[in-house]
Order: structure tokens, then C-alpha cells, then sequence
């Protein structure tokens, strides 16, 4: 293990090793990952919204992203789906103009549009204690976010890989619950902004994985231990998909 690598995990407050393999590379090209990302646009809303429990089939939510409506469902569910369109419109309208970075703004701005109608305050980090169903993992006091996401840049500067980078940023969004709600959603949207960014391919769970990254996420929690993500994560990416 390198210096950096242990001084990242300092700062993160959680640790992981990878097998050599896990993470795959090709030529940075970001033409082709956001071409791709597009290819895949219907499928990879309705794994955001299934991994939320959305009750839309791939079918629903691909005629309510061609404009029509879907009968039988509630509206809140519909807007949903609607919302994770529009962030990960704002994601590539970010990535394409080079303007994405990972900054409070920019991780405000998405949250915004992904957890528009659930979180108790939309936009702006959390002024409260907060808890995570399904574990007794306590997240940090919201006094500690600005320090706390400021030691997240500081990580992100150690790590050698683009996906590393990545990963890291979404468990800390999930781990340290900036937000009120919608942190897996906005820490996936900024792990692909980085990706992006670097011409690598964006990871997105596959809605028949949701009961695996469900389960992972919750001994991520509980015991700090990121192994496991790191390597069911990096199978996610979308290449995978295209092969």
C-alpha cells in the first residue's frame, strides 16, 4: 500500500484494497463515453430510479422520457424519474463545456435536480443530525460537512486513477450524508462527472443488482471496509454493456 493510498483513507475515514484487474482502462475519449452514456440514456434512468424502489418498468420509463404519459402510476413516482433525467443532462451539459469539478456548488446544483420533491431541503448541505436505514452507522455532525468535503478534495488529489477518484467521491457522499436525502444519487452523479471528464466510460448499477448493492452498501456502513464496493462498482461500468 502507498503512502498516498493511506494518507487517502486518513482523510476518508473509511479504507479498501483491489485485486489487480479490478479496474479497467482504454484510451481517454470522452466522445465515446458520453456517446455511450446517451446509447443508454432510458436504461440508465430507470437504474437510478429502480435502485430508489420506482415502481417504473424499463417500458414506463422509456415512454415518460418521450414525452407521454404512463397511466396507473403516481405522479411523485413519474416526477422521479423526470428529475434523474434532467440531472444527468445538467452531468453531461457540465462535461461536455468543461465545466464540471467536484465542488460544493456543482454537488448542490446536481442535488437540486436529483432529489427535487424528496429531501427535506433541496440544494444546500444538511443543518441536522441524520441517520442511514438499515444500519447503526451515525453519520458526522452537520458542523463537520465543510471540513469533511474539503478533506474529500484532499483525498481526491492522492489517487492515481480516474474510477478510484471516483468511487471514493460517491461511498463519501454516502458515508458523511452531506445531504438530507438523495446522497448515493448525488455522489453516482459526481463519481460520473469525473469519469467523464477523463474520457472514461460512467458506472451505473444495474437495476437487477439492486438487492447486491443494497446489501454492500449496508457493510460498507457498518464496517468502513470499501473492498467490496470498489470491486462490484467497477464492474458497473457501461462498457461492460457494449461488449
Amino acid at each position: 500500500m502507498s503512502r498516498n493510498h493511506s494518507l487517502a483513507e486518513k482523510l476518508l475515514g473509511f479504507s479498501w484494497s483491489v485485486s489487480p484487474g479490478t479496474f479497467e482502462f482504454c484510451a481517454p475519449n470522452q466522445e465515446r463515453a458520453l456517446w455511450r452514456m446517451k446509447k443508454l440514456f432510458p436504461e440508465i434512468v430507470f437504474d437510478v430510479t429502480t435502485l430508489e424502489g420506482n415502481p417504473f418498468t424499463f417500458p414506463q420509463v422509456q415512454t415518460l422520457l418521450d414525452g407521454i404519459t404512463v397511466g396507473g402510476q403516481k405522479i411523485s413516482d413519474a416526477e422521479q424519474v423526470l428529475n434523474q433525467a434532467a440531472s444527468f443532462k445538467k452531468l453531461i451539459t457540465l462535461c461536455k463545456s468543461g465545466n464540471f469539478s467536484v465542488t460544493q456548488e456543482i454537488a448542490c446544483e446536481l442535488h437540486a435536480l436529483a432529489a427535487k420533491g424528496e429531501a427535506l431541503q433541496e440544494g444546500v448541505f444538511r443543518n441536522g443530525s441524520a441517520s442511514i436505514a438499515g444500519t447503526e452507522s451515525k453519520p458526522p455532525s452537520y458542523e463537520n460537512l465543510p471540513s469533511l468535503f474539503q478533506q474529500l478534495l484532499e483525498a481526491q488529489q492522492l489517487l492515481q486513477t480516474p474510477i478510484e477518484c471516483g468511487i471514493t467521491t460517491f461511498l463519501s457522499f454516502a458515508k458523511n450524508q452531506f445531504f438530507w436525502d438523495g446522497n448515493k444519487r448525488t455522489g453516482r452523479l459526481l463519481m460520473n462527472g469525473i469519469l467523464l471528464t477523463e474520457g472514461q466510460d460512467m458506472i451505473t448499477v444495474s437495476a437487477k443488482y439492486r438487492e447486491e448493492f443494497h446489501a454492500k452498501m449496508i457493510c460498507f456502513y457498518d464496517t468502513h471496509d470499501a473492498s467490496e464496493m470498489f470491486s462490484f462498482m467497477a464492474a458497473q461500468q457501461i462498457s461492460k454493456r457494449f461488449q
